[in-house]
């Protein structure tokens, strides 16, 4: 049994179909059917169920599958560390964070990183919690910035510092007259017209969260599926938002207004696969986050 004999059982099984396979591995269909059957006959056992216009996987190809998929992450990550520098003179990084991490996190500490490592090359991916996860049990990415709302078995986190929810407008927005000490109501923010994140975000559950906790039925002027629009809406518009207070410290044209009840917290993390091999790249940028949000 060879290693491409995984790699082509794979590629079947994620197409479907062993025409659209063999393209996606740049052989031929007759080639592929080959090594399949080849590693059918060392198993002692039929992996793909051939009859349906969809090529599926047995129950037999099922679980060879998940553990093939196992091996090949652990056969790459075994590649990578043979590559790895430990003096991190080269190397490479794949580094996942939500969207609102990447508006005022992102800037500040891959600058530092770079400045300290300039022979890493860094891969930087926006991705949501769950694509994160994903990403990470999949080996796609070495580690993931974002919350501790972590659900998966396989991933590993560790706090980094607590991200604080606020009501931002912009400058010529009447709340931005308000003295900082008188705090704005609940109630007072259900009256105002808001620009909020698509419900995909989770600052976007949060928020609604803490709409529905203290009964307010907002009014909802703008939704956007990027917070650099609703920053450049709000700093341009009658309309508040609720965002991380340090992205209204990032923009001058923003401003903070104190929230009574204030809205939730939330804890920023440091999220990787358990057991996985860590780079030293990957355990420098690690000490390097732990370190930036130790000075916060």
């Amino acid at each position: 049994m060879l290693l491409r004999h995984i790699r082509y059982l794979l590629a079947v099984v994620e197409q479907g179909n062993f025409t659209r396979a063999a393209e996606a591995l740049y052989v031929s269909q007759p080639t592929l059917s080959q090594q399949i059957r080849q590693l059918e006959e060392t198993l002692g056992v039929q992996l793909l169920d051939r009859s349906g216009r969809v090529v599926r996987a047995t129950d037999a190809g099922e679980a060879y599958v998940a553990y093939a998929r196992r091996a090949l992450r652990e056969l790459e990550a075994g590649q990578r560390a043979i590559h790895d520098v430990r003096d991190l003179s080269r190397g490479t990084l794949r580094l996942a964070m939500t969207p609102s991490l990447t508006s005022y996190l992102a800037g500040p500490l891959i600058a530092r990183f770079n400045a300290s490592y300039p022979g890493i090359a860094l891969q930087v991916i926006e991705k949501t919690l769950d694509a994160i996860e994903t990403a990470l049990a999949a080996d796609q990415v070495d580690l993931g910035l974002a919350f501790s709302q972590v659900r998966s078995q396989e991933i590993s986190s560790r706090p980094l510092f607590v991200e604080k929810l606020c009501v931002v407008v912009g400058l010529t927005h009447p709340l931005a007259k308000r003295p900082a000490a008188r705090a704005l109501a609940a109630s007072e923010l259900g009256r105002q017209s808001l620009a909020l994140l698509s419900s995909d975000f989770a600052t976007r559950t949060f928020v609604d969260a803490y709409l529905q906790q203290q009964g307010i039925s907002p009014n909802i002027a703008i939704e956007a599926n990027t917070i650099s629009a609703i920053v450049e809406i709000v700093r341009r518009g009658g309309v508040a938002t609720i965002l991380p207070d340090a992205i209204a410290r990032e923009h001058p044209g923003l401003r903070e207004v104190p929230l009574n009840p204030a809205l939730p917290h939330r804890t920023v993390s440091l999220l990787w696969r358990k057991d996985s091999y860590q780079s030293a790249a990957a355990s420098a940028f690690a000490e390097l986050a732990g370190n930036l949000a130790a000075a916060e």
